[in-house]
């Protein structure tokens, strides 16, 4: 783990034993917004422990956390920390990952029913004793005890590549309802995320009832927790393929499938748009837009934009017709406010933009710079592989398959290599409509060296290299190695910097504002590998890419047809780093792409 996520973790568990031991709000607040900033950060905290100027330059870190990052830098420990932890037992901790367990009530069971772990819990519910504490009513501790079965069977955060297709699957079905009006996924998903902790729908309909009914009987659910009024819940379990990781040592095919909870708001339709902004978040943007409101003399919620009359309850429930509800847009026009894209909603300096920031779409991506074939470790015949890709609209496709020490991937010696690059010719002859490049995904080895020799990746018109192997070296290794390879004259594009596998794995941690700054030096795009496992760059990679000018790819790293689908999870999260179609590569038109390309190689 580098040396931001370990101070992350601690900030994080800071702010969670805060809220259980019910200290300020405030103080709480302002440690888990110092968690997530750090975790967000491009830059390793290791190199700035001694200039506390450039800790305090970084937006949301104040005197206190630059304090804390200095304090565990240089001793490896922060004492705040470790005196929160000696007040609460450890086992507290695991009680707020299960589902429904929130710090109040985890306090509750900790000081009245003695409850210090998940042990302890399990014995008060299997006793009976549990239903003699506060607010323990036998339906609730029934869901409580699911809870607890439901926590084992599921990771704490679900994949986007997972979730996004159960949740479509979800909204197909209540458009079909009677009296529903409107139907959307909202939540971190539609934020796009990479994980997230359920799945929130949203619908406007004029027969709540229909509704209701038809979201808890969906196919897949093994639990209502609640259902009706404005909301329901259930628990449901779906099925999911992770295809090709069956080389990382997962089942492609995992028994059972996934267990998730999903929650259906119910609002009428013409509350839909102010609905849709709050239930999409993020908590911060909210908040955010909350403070607006009320500078302008307003008051917002879930029903909509209100004129602040300071009555006494909510203005919806006296017949205050709001100055605009119906939809995202109008909220955002009478705020003074552009439309704020879902994946830019994290209080990020979204709020201060004038106009709405072109981003990169799907629709916008006509190239493909990273594939495979049979010849290594992918399912497609070359002449597939092109076949789809021109089929999909790309006016590119690249051939990448494996460098030669991917022994386990089939990885292409110089002799196979050279022979690919005959049959890509021959094919170039017969295949009108679509460039089709010779390249390699060469391996960048442990001191940064390519798998492959100047005189063999002169001979490519794309070079994609990416990290494979020795992905636990410290941070500074990592950094040099990283760039070392950027600084080769023969590489286009760094792929999956960092090697990680969401939930799997956390790969290299390298320094990436070096590594940035290196590629915006040599004009070296950096990868978004729009696979769902890996999405790396990540987000806020991507963030501090794009204010530096770097170029992106956006690549599929395609091993099979399916695998052209995930485009959209690579755009999602560029997006959320704010990248423009310009500064996107597979975006270019055809000639501009080849020219960089091309541009790359010593003359």
């Amino acid at each position: 783990m580098s040396v931001n996520a370990q101070i992350a973790e601690r900030l994080g568990q800071i702010a969670e034993i805060l809220e259980l031991l019910g200290e300020d709000r405030f103080r709480v607040a302002a440690n888990a917004k110092a968690a997530r900033v750090v975790a967000d950060l491009t830059t390793d905290l290791a190199a700035l422990a001694d200039d506390r100027a450039a800790l305090l330059a970084i937006e949301g870190i104040g005197a206190k956390t630059a304090d804390k990052i200095v304090e565990f830098v240089k001793t490896g420990r922060i004492a705040e920390h470790e005196e929160l932890r000696s007040r609460v037992p450890a086992g507290l901790l695991d009680l707020l990952r299960i589902p429904g367990l929130g710090p109040k009530t985890v306090a509750m069971l900790w000081h009245e029913g003695g409850v210090t772990d998940l042990h302890g819990l399990k014995r008060i519910i299997d006793d009976g004793s549990i239903l003699n504490l506060p607010r323990m009513g036998a339906k609730t501790v029934e869901n409580v005890r699911k809870s607890i079965e439901f926590a084992g069977q599921t990771e704490q955060r679900i994949p986007l590549g997972i979730a996004l297709p159960i949740a479509e699957e979800i909204v197909e079905r209540m458009r079909t309802v009677r009296g529903v009006k409107e139907a959307a996924f909202a939540g971190s998903l539609r934020r796009g995320k990479e994980t997230i902790g359920d799945v929130d729908v949203l619908v406007a309909t004029t027969d709540p009832d229909a509704a209701h009914e038809a979201f808890t009987s969906m196919p897949g659910v093994v639990q209502v927790l609640a259902s009706g009024g404005t909301k329901s819940s259930v628990r449901l379990r779906a099925a999911h393929d992770l295809g090709r990781w069956t080389l990382e040592g997962q089942q492609g095919r995992e028994s059972g499938g996934v267990a998730l909870q999903a929650d259906l708001r119910v609002v009428e339709p013409s509350a839909w748009g102010a609905a849709l902004m709050y239930f999409t978040g993020s908590k911060e943007h909210n908040v955010r837009l909350r403070e607006l409101a009320l500078k302008k003399g307003c008051t917002l919620n879930e029903y909509g934009l209100f004129p602040e009359d300071d009555g006494a309850t909510p203005p919806q429930r006296r017949g205050v017709k709001p100055l605009a509800s119906r939809t995202e847009r109008d909220v955002y026009a009478e705020l003074g406010l552009p439309f704020i894209p879902p994946e830019i909603r994290e209080d990020h300096g979204e709020l201060a933009l004038s106009e709405t920031p072109r981003l990169v779409e799907v629709s916008g991506v006509k190239a493909e710079l990273h594939a495979h074939t049979t010849a290594s470790d992918g399912s497609l015949e070359l002449e597939e592989l092109v076949a789809e890709a021109k089929r999909r609209g790309f006016h590119t496709i690249a051939v990448t398959d494996h460098s030669k020490s991917s022994v386990v991937a089939g990885g292409l010696d110089e002799h196979r290599l050279a022979a690919q690059r005959e049959q890509i010719e021959t094919l170039r002859t017969s295949v009108k409509g679509i460039a089709i490049l010779c390249g390699s995904e060469v391996d960048i080895l442990g001191d940064g060296r390519l798998d492959f020799d100047d005189d063999t990746l002169a001979t490519l018109d794309v070079v994609v290299a990416s990290p494979h192997v020795a992905l636990k070296q410290d941070a500074q290794a990592a950094t040099k190695r990283l760039i070392r390879a950027i600084e080769s004259p023969f590489v286009n594009v760094l792929g999956h910097p960092t090697g990680r596998l969401i939930n799997r794995r956390p790969g290299l941690s390298p320094d990436m504002g070096e590594v940035i700054a290196a590629a915006k030096e040599h004009n070296v795009a950096l990868e978004i590998n729009a696979h769902w496992m890996r999405l790396d760059l990540r987000d806020a990679h991507v963030r501090a890419a794009v204010e530096a000018g770097c170029l992106i790819a956006i690549n599929c790293d395609v091993h099979g047809a399916a695998d052209f689908d995930n485009l959209r999870y690579g755009v999602l999260t560029a997006r959320r780093g704010w990248l423009p179609p310009g500064q996107c590569v597979n975006c270019w038109p055809a000639k501009k792409l080849r020219d960089w390309l091309a541009s790359r190689r010593p003359e």
